[in-house]
């Protein structure tokens, strides 16, 4: 490993969604994460080759039966030589298995106890179920989703999930860790995605108190697709591309890459009134191309532009080619670890692991006597995925 978080080490207990995401930025950047799944989790002989789930990816797995007091232990033991500890249950439910913040950082008082939840560890609606959709929807961001006249759109799940939960709680443990760094001590970092997704409105909060925009009118703000030079359009090959030309010097080469540079209502760039008009004549336009003749006129240029790829298209495009952007895994196309350092070079330093497939050299390797361990194996509490036949 060789990134800038080489050396720490991090137990994740297995979840979905947001919290391996964090644990996957967590290991792309050089720590020693470890997943802990449940005992059940391994069934049978290990399978050929490398899970699929690319947010596994750059961990080792252990299996844990947490409903035995021994299981307890020897997550304990783990504790012990970790860093920091991340969880994604509903509040409560590390207390109830005996492995809650307050028994880990008495075992351990410099250890952070990252905890990912949607609605947050106390709240009206902290031990409701619920997903991205409602996260987003309770923060105050999907309402401001979708095109005008149209009902709100879901972001896939990359508002709450992703953007709002696990790279918040990833950026969490990283601040605990280094305040530890001054202070000897551990802490708490309670992440909800709800918090996490309001977070990431600010810049429309701000715009609303001065009223550039209107949270009461969907898809007719700047950013939101109400303008006719913030927009996607439909090329002749019924592929699209992306507009930006916010600022008046991008706004101008637009025009003159359209050919529009004359017409003089389209000098009328900031006026809500003209933004219907204008972005259905800019429609008549793109579609009069495809998506690879308007590339030829508009890429590497200061429109603001860019093709709108799908993730097939995304992995072969130069650009992205020259910058390494996405990387094969075990045979496996996925986004390279983000962002770049000049000396730190973060890498992926194994496929998804399946569950189980580390366990007894996970607890050698982090300092647990042999005879221990088999102990706990023999009992249940801990498991072993054995290589097929």
């Amino acid at each position: 490993m060789s990134g800038p978080l080489t050396g720490y080490r991090i137990i994740e207990i297995a979840g979905i969604g947001p919290g391996p995401f964090a644990a996957m930025l967590l290991s792309d950047m050089g720590a020693e994460v470890v997943r802990v799944e449940r005992a059940a989790a391994v069934r049978g002989p290990l399978p050929d080759g490398a899970h699929f789930d690319v947010l596994l990816r750059g961990r080792r797995n252990v299996a844990i039966d947490l409903k035995q007091p021994e299981g307890v232990e020897a997550l304990l033991s783990l504790v012990e030589s970790a860093d920091a500890l991340i969880e994604g249950f509903r509040p409560g439910v590390m207390e109830r298995l005996g492995v809650g913040p307050d028994v880990c950082l008495a075992r351990n008082p410099k250890l952070v106890f990252g905890r990912m939840t949607g609605w947050g560890q106390e709240g009206p609606y902290s031990q409701a179920a619920g997903h991205d959709i409602n996260y987003i929807a309770l923060a105050g961001a999907l309402a401001h989703f979708g095109r005008a006249g149209e009902a709100p759109v879901p972001p896939l799940n990359m508002v709450g999930d992703f953007g709002g939960g696990g790279m918040f709680l990833a950026y969490g443990v990283v601040c605990a860790l280094l305040e530890g760094q001054r202070s000897g001590q551990g802490q708490v970092v309670d992440t909800a995605m709800v918090d996490g997704a309001a977070v990431l409105m600010s810049m429309f909060w701000a715009f609303k108190s001065i009223g550039m925009f209107d949270e009461n009118a969907r898809g007719t703000n700047l950013l939101d697709t109400g303008a006719h030079f913030y927009d996607v359009y439909r090329c002749s090959d019924d592929n699209y591309i992306s507009l930006g030309s916010i600022e008046p010097q991008f706004y101008a080469e637009l025009l003159r890459l359209t050919g529009l540079d004359t017409d003089e209502q389209f000098a009328k760039q900031m006026d809500k009134g003209e933004w219907p008009a204008l972005k259905a004549r800019l429609t008549e336009v793109f579609a009069s191309k495809s998506r690879a003749e308007w590339c030829e006129i508009m890429e590497a240029t200061d429109v603001c532009f860019a093709p709108v790829l799908t993730m097939s298209e995304a992995a072969e495009h130069p650009h992205n080619v020259e910058r390494s952007t996405f990387i094969d895994v075990a045979g496996t196309k996925q986004p390279a670890p983000a962002p770049r350092f000049s000396r730190t070079t973060p890498v992926v330093s194994m496929p998804p692991a399946f569950p189980g497939a580390h366990t007894r050299d996970v607890f050698a390797d982090w300092g647990v006597a042999a005879d221990t361990v088999e102990s706990w194996v023999s009992s249940g509490a801990l498991r072993q995925a054995e290589a097929a036949g």
